[in-house]
């Protein structure tokens, strides 16, 4: 049995982690076959958008706590060191994958899942989804990115006290303090698949230069911001998606791309 599901419907890959006894936490083979998919979804033109889930009733418990423990006494402090930085290889392609990434979360989101459901674009919650950085109960320090993304999720002060109490936040205050978009009671992956689907049809290219500048948008200075949004506009115009775009304009046409509130459905 695969520890990770590729499935493709229509234009969108469906990524999920596929260890649902041990609540989707992440041991070595699934951390190995993440990072092979994220980067087969990277190279695949026709994958516009991406959802991120977990099998069974739980998203991801975090990092596999026995299979870390029982490789404990083998490692020595620089090996520990590499096995975090090899993470943060394919981790970091996850976050600045330049396509919509939709994480549809069910049951708990704890350390390292939590990090996974922060490095989507966007967010559905179940109404029994939980989200919890963790780390402090066993004298973890927040790895998998959670040290840069949550505290850009719900604000500094905000992050430091959901680190420091390591408490459980419920799907509601997820929404309130920004970490989910929004709760959805009836079918999550549905609801997912439908969300990704209002992008199937969107300029990917401009979006990926977006997010990418966005991504880093809080370290970089006005100017910096100034001169990629240059950029990104000056290759955006020179696309066919706008060309074609601006000739539907002109001739009074339905337009390429335009957001919907009510998305088909896929039962």
């Amino acid at each position: 049995m695969s520890v990770l599901l590729l499935d493709r419907i229509g234009a969108t890959a469906v990524l999920t982690m596929n260890r649902p006894e041990q609540r989707n936490a992440l041991d070595l083979e699934l951390r190995a076959a993440l990072a092979e998919a994220v980067a087969e979804v990277r190279d695949d033109r026709a994958v516009k958008a991406v959802v991120l889930t977990g099998a069974g009733s739980h998203f991801c418990a975090g990092g596999d706590i026995k299979a870390m423990a029982s490789g404990d006494g083998e490692r020595d402090i620089f090996e520990g060191r590499e096995r975090i930085r090899k993470i943060h290889r394919w981790f970091d392609e996850l976050v600045d994958l330049e396509k919509p990434v939709i994480a549809a979360v069910d049951g708990v989101a704890f350390g390292a899942g939590l990090s996974m459901a922060l490095a989507a674009d966007f967010v559905l919650a179940s109404p029994r989804a939980k989200f919890c950085a963790v780390f402090a109960r066993i004298g973890y320090a927040p790895d998998m990115g959670a040290m840069y993304l949550l505290p850009r999720a719900v604000g500094l002060s905000r992050a430091k006290e959901m680190v420091f109490s390591a408490r459980v936040v419920d799907a509601s205050e997820a929404v309130t303090i920004g970490i989910a978009q929004q709760i959805v009671p009836g079918d999550l992956r549905e609801a997912a698949l439908a969300y990704a689907e209002r992008f199937h049809s969107a300029p990917t290219e401009a979006l990926g230069l977006v997010k990418s500048v966005m991504n880093h948008a809080f370290e970089s200075d006005r100017r910096s911001v100034y001169a990629q949004e240059a950029m990104a506009q000056a290759m955006c115009r020179e696309s066919s998606f706008h060309q074609e775009a601006t000739r539907r304009f002109l001739a009074k046409e339905p337009p390429l791309y335009q957001w919907t509130d009510t998305p088909k459905t896929h039962a």
